[in-house]
């Protein structure tokens, strides 16, 4: 069966290497141009694997926190240098910190669109196989926590149409008959929550998982497309790690915006940086060139 995201069918320390690359680059790299280049390739990858949801997710949701955190950190924020004007409460507003609250909402926003994609791609058989031997409790909790916000929220709205089909719908009657209501679906979703936990404890446990000795089956196979596929994620991560050493990944914002000399050079690391996060994007496109090429030939 045709895999539509190629890079997913890659080994789990492939998937695993290059989101942490990518999110570890997102989170501590605050220079423009990266937040940029993560942002927009981020957002890419989203609606590649999700389509239209991924597009109203980031709409409805990532837009506005963006927008509010643009407008919090000038207002309780007030260093910096180059005035623009005063606020009511008299306090001075400053290009730094507007400059900065982009930033800040940009890293926040694309850190969660990542780890958004992180979930779609690494699943909880993925990160067990990875670290079930390492840490076995650690990483049963961990995959369990990521994979219990999707099952929760499509068990929500299973419930409230339930509801909805009974009559019940939350978005009816008074203010304490919608109460009443909504009770009812936190009773039931807390409910299901618990009794599905300690079934999950029950069929781990009867399967002998964390008992020393146990094996695992699996069908993960490290091939000469993960070699290649990993020497690229090191190359990548060694040439942005040394290019952040040597400072070409600094920009300060107080109390005055400075920036390492754009060049040639300087460039370089931020074009790395953007081919290491287009990667699935670029496998992804090449296997649907070839897939479209296999079914023109089948068809002719």
């Amino acid at each position: 069966m045709y895999n539509r995201d190629t890079f997913s069918g890659y080994h789990p320390a492939i998937n695993f290497i290059y989101f942490a690359l990518v999110v570890a680059f997102t989170m501590f790299v605050m220079h423009p141009l990266y937040l940029a280049v993560s942002l927009c390739t981020g957002i890419c990858y989203s609606i590649y694997l999700k389509g239209k949801r991924a597009v109203r997710f980031s709409l409805l949701y990532m837009l506005p926190m963006l927008l509010m955190s643009a407008l919090l950190n000038p207002a309780f924020n007030h260093e910096g240098v180059t005035l623009i004007t005063y606020l009511p409460s008299g306090n001075p507003l400053t290009l730094e910190s507007i400059v900065y609250g982009i930033a800040a909402g940009c890293m926040l926003v694309s850190a969660i669109i990542w780890f958004s994609n992180y979930t779609e791609i690494m699943t909880s058989d993925k990160f067990v196989y990875l670290f079930g031997r390492i840490i076995p409790a650690l990483s049963l909790v961990l995959s369990m926590t990521l994979r219990f916000v999707p099952r929760f929220s499509d068990q929500l709205r299973s419930v409230s149409e339930a509801q909805r089909g009974i009559g019940r719908d939350v978005s009816e009657g008074s203010i304490i008959q919608r109460a009443r209501k909504g009770i009812t679906i936190l009773s039931i979703m807390v409910t299901w929550a618990l009794e599905n936990a300690i079934e999950t404890a029950d069929s781990m446990r009867s399967r002998g998982y964390g008992l020393p000795g146990r094996t695992a089956f699996s069908i993960y196979r490290f091939d000469s497309r993960d070699c290649k596929a990993l020497a690229w994620l090191l190359y990548c991560g060694v040439y942005l790690i040394s290019g952040q050493a040597v400072g070409f990944g600094y920009f300060r914002y107080y109390p005055s915006i400075k920036a390492v000399e754009t060049s040639p050079f300087s460039l370089s690391f931020v074009l790395v940086y953007a081919l290491l996060c287009l990667t699935p994007l670029i496998v992804n496109l090449q296997e649907d060139r070839v897939w479209k090429t296999l079914e023109n030939i089948q068809q002719a």
